[in-house]
């Protein structure tokens, strides 16, 4: 783990052990085989950024409590539903290093365990009476399904300008973290202002999130996901959708002639990658990144200052400089 990410997990170190136990408690099954599979699923946790950004926005307006910590599972149950119906509509058989749940009990197991997850998120805002958080994550929700069709339907053309791709990134990936701040402030605080504030910061970060795993296929380093992935997948990214847009029209024809094949040779992925890398897409991608991590922290600086304002100014800054 990075020192930086040590750093943000520092002053909330106790507060996350508890609430991986509540986490853990919220997907318990009497049913073994769904146990079994919780446990594997718990055994995979990523860097925790969703729960840390519930937590950090919660502190800036009070003492983490039960609802906060009931607003972190239910983000997290959440968040691990949709990627276990991802891999299972991707096909994919890895995820995070470990072999997705499709991988190992097949699609029929993996949909209802998503399934399982979701009803989970929903009884336990439901029986505690949460209801604002719900309401922030069943908008974020919505907007994730609206965002994964409509890349679908563009991706079927390649027809994606850049304010359809920032509309399909806002639903797909800044939604939810957006919803992870304002469930994080709800806990806390009564002013509507200042959980739709923070939760437009969570709309910036989400957003800069996003730009920085469009640039990771684009990149050497030993990253999460293979270099190229995008592009053997048909998706049209920021650093691509630049590029054509400086290109000939003779250059557009042929990177698009690529992009719209099923199959790509290595040596093809290696074109597109070079393309994008000559036209300044990856300059470009970068820029837009970083002022929208400098939207973030001006939201930040616009709320009143606590102990949790550095640490969530790490955690912006570490959105983009992480190395996976």
């Amino acid at each position: 783990m990075s020192s930086e990410l040590e750093y943000i997990k520092s002053p909330i170190e106790q507060e996350l052990k508890i609430f991986e136990e509540k986490f853990r408690e919220s997907m318990r099954s009497k049913v073994s085989l769904l146990d079994t599979i919780m446990t594997y699923i718990v055994k995979r946790k990523g860097k925790q950024m969703r729960p840390l950004l519930v937590m950090h926005c919660a502190k800036m307006f009070g003492d983490i409590n039960e609802s906060t910590y009931r607003g972190a599972s239910l983000v997290e149950l959440l968040h691990t539903a949709t990627l276990v119906h991802d891999d299972v509509v991707d096909d994919a058989n890895v995820r995070r290093g470990y072999f997705s749940i499709n991988a190992l009990w097949k699609n029929k197991i993996a949909v209802l365990v998503g399934d399982y997850l979701l009803s989970k998120g929903l009884l336990l805002s439901l029986k505690n009476k949460d209801h604002q958080a719900l309401e922030i994550l069943s908008s974020a929700v919505e907007q994730m399904s609206e965002g994964e069709l409509l890349q679908m339907e563009k991706a079927r053309k390649l027809d994606i300008t850049e304010d359809v791709y920032f509309d399909i990134i806002t639903k797909k990936t800044a939604s939810l973290l957006a919803s992870c701040c304002g469930i994080g402030a709800a806990s806390t605080t009564d002013s509507e202002e200042v959980i739709e504030n923070v939760r437009q910061m969570g709309l910036d970060i989400g957003i800069a999130f996003q730009i920085k795993d469009d640039l990771f296929d684009y990149g050497d380093n030993n990253v999460g996901k293979p270099t190229g992935i995008d592009i053997v997948e048909n998706k049209m990214t920021l650093p691509l959708i630049y590029s054509l847009n400086k290109s000939s029209s003779s250059e557009r024809k042929k990177i698009i002639r690529i992009m719209k094949k099923d199959k790509k040779s290595k040596q093809e992925i290696k074109e597109v990658i070079q393309f994008v890398k000559e036209k300044g897409g990856i300059d470009y991608a970068t820029d837009r990144m970083h002022s929208y991590k400098q939207s973030a922290l001006n939201q930040l600086n616009k709320l009143p200052a606590t102990g949790s304002t550095s640490y969530l100014e790490s955690l912006i800054n570490y959105v983009i400089n992480r190395k996976k």
